[in-house]
């Protein structure tokens, strides 16, 4: 994924030049919203989904709130289907961990476009709280295998649950969300951003870049392997928005 974000960043950059060059009609705004979908490394295939509302400061610079929502998954995460039932489950995962990101961040206009078509080139920077969402992970265990059905929904336990042929499934992230836990931490990232909007009242685009976040504790995800309370990670985010 990383390699795949570097040739996005590298062509988009190509088409921002190329098309700044051609243009030096100004334009502002005093808000705008946007909304889109994030990637990252840590994610799945959609990591997930944010929105940020920008306010004008001056002709170069903007400052901004966003609320971004992702899942972060470990990377030995692994599906299995269960060889009775034919149903997916992670083996080893104990817990999901979906992430708050509340944020405050500034925008830096590199290359302006025209009012009515090309580019805009802006460095973004934001820092905020993180909390971090441990939510159980259930599956459905057959105690009775292979004798007998006595299968029991439970939070996976690597001492409990010792035999990957008796998993059916895992239920949904619904079973165990009442018994999250919640950790606090903070996180910082930095990136670009090509702002693609054909009209002065909407905009589109893609913003790239790099974010670190922190707790004060390990983040349990697979308990018999490696878990983290350092976080890095590459991100893509594609927006659309509306400005006034």
């Amino acid at each position: 994924m990383v390699r795949y974000l570097a040739l996005i960043l590298v062509f988009a950059l190509g088409g921002a030049l190329s098309a700044t060059a051609q243009s030096s009609d100004s334009e502002s705004f005093q808000n705008e919203l946007s909304y889109g979908v994030n990637f990252n490394s840590n994610g799945g295939l959609v990591g997930g989904v944010f929105a940020r509302s920008v306010y004008f400061m001056s002709e170069r610079m903007y400052q901004f709130g966003g609320l971004e929502i992702v899942e972060v998954k470990h990377p030995k995460e692994n599906r299995l289907y269960s060889p009775e039932t034919g149903d997916l489950f992670i083996a080893g995962k104990q817990n999901y961990l979906f992430v708050l990101r509340p944020h405050y961040g500034r925008e830096l206009v590199l290359f302006r476009k025209a009012a009515e078509s090309g580019v805009q080139v802006n460095a973004v920077g934001a820092v905020g709280p993180s909390l971090g969402l441990l939510i159980p992970y259930y599956v459905r265990y057959n105690y009775g295998a292979p004798t007998s059905q006595d299968v029991r929904t439970e939070q996976y336990d690597p001492q409990r649950h010792r035999s990957l042929e008796n998993i059916q499934g895992n239920a949904t992230v619904f079973q165990g969300l009442g018994e999250a836990s919640v950790n606090f931490g903070a996180h910082l990232k930095a990136g670009l951003s090509f702002e693609y909007g054909r009209y002065r009242e909407s905009i589109a685009g893609i913003e790239v870049g790099f974010m670190v976040e922190a707790y004060p504790k390990e983040l349990v995800i697979i308990p018999q392997a490696e878990n983290e309370q350092l976080f890095t990670s590459v991100y893509l985010n594609l927006y659309y928005g509306r400005r006034k």
